[in-house]
């Protein structure tokens, strides 16, 4: 009986040691790395430590595999940002302004990410390529969660059911919220919706005009789903020479069709227009539907974007 006391006490012993000697053995917190080609999402470990900073629009720094976050939502959701390259010369893609009702445009963010995480050696030494792929969390929230994008488009929703995700939880359309010929009430297709109680009265349109105004990016490309087409950018000044090659350039290497701007109904308060008035180059890439990325077509779109502007 003795002896099988103390080879218990021995047994408990060797344990706990081990636990304090090799703490790795016994810890479960992982990240769970999903990422892939086809788009699945990078789920980001929740127990990472974050370094928070103060102002929205500023990036706060994280260990989280080169995501960053300018600023909250409307429900205090990250806006998640990622960056790679290190060059002067900073190409932006921002996807997501239309939350869950144009959530391929996240979905293709994310496929971006990935492939620049893959081949990180098409980028130009004098770039850095940024990508905001869910710049209406909240939106994107009413009809899916980041995690869930690649399940989601292969059994998309039906389309009735993601409009209530185009808006914010304002209720407020957030491409109507910018300084181009700005109006409270805004036109989408035939429908009247809000622009916002004033210019840039949403938390998440104050982070990105934050963000571009400090970070003054050299190159803007916007996101939206779907009309099939690469717009340029303007705002009662004409479209800048630069915004015209982006165009033409973009175009050509993806097949899809290019315009000088969206007539198709009048917008206000248009991010890219806004844009243009800062006289940032600038466009606006629409997807041919509601459901894929046209990985294909878009790969080759931000090549020849990356491609252009390598010295």
């Amino acid at each position: 009986m003795k002896n099988t006391i103390i080879i218990i006490l021995l047994v408990v012993a060797i344990f706990v040691g081990g636990y304090f000697l090799f703490p790795n053995l016994f810890n479960n917190n992982s990240n769970t790395d999903t990422t892939d080609t086809t788009g699945q999402v990078k789920l980001i470990d929740k127990t990472t430590e974050t370094e928070e900073k103060s102002t929205n629009g500023e990036i706060t720094k994280s260990t989280n595999g080169g995501q960053t976050i300018i600023g909250k939502s409307t429900e205090g959701r990250d806006i998640p940002v990622y960056q790679y390259g290190n060059g002067d010369t900073e190409i932006l893609l921002i996807g997501g302004i239309h939350g869950g009702y144009a959530w391929n445009t996240s979905l293709l963010g994310f496929e971006i990410i990935n492939y620049l995480k893959e081949t990180p050696t098409i980028i130009p030494d004098n770039v850095k390529i940024t990508i905001i792929p869910v710049l209406n969390p909240d939106g994107l929230s009413k009809v899916s969660e980041i995690s869930k994008l690649s399940q989601l488009s292969k059994n998309p929703p039906a389309l009735a059911d993601t409009i209530i995700g185009r808006f914010n939880s304002n209720n407020v359309d957030l491409n109507r919220n910018f300084d181009c010929n700005w109006e409270k009430v805004a036109l989408w297709q035939n429908k009247e919706v809000s622009g916002g109680d004033e210019v840039f009265s949403e938390i998440e349109s104050q982070a990105i005009k934050n963000y571009i105004e400090r970070e003054k990016p050299t190159a803007v490309i916007v996101y939206y789903s779907a009309a099939g087409g690469v717009f340029s950018s303007s705002c009662n000044n004409g479209i800048l020479t630069e915004t015209r090659t982006l165009t033409k350039t973009y175009a050509t290497a993806s097949g899809y069709p290019s315009y000088d701007e969206f007539t198709a109904y009048e917008t206000t308060g248009d991010i890219v227009n806004w844009l243009a008035k800062k006289n940032i180059p600038a466009i606006s890439v629409l997807l041919t539907d509601h459901n894929n990325t046209e990985w294909t077509k878009n790969k080759a779109g931000v090549e020849s974007i990356l491609n252009y502007y390598a010295k």
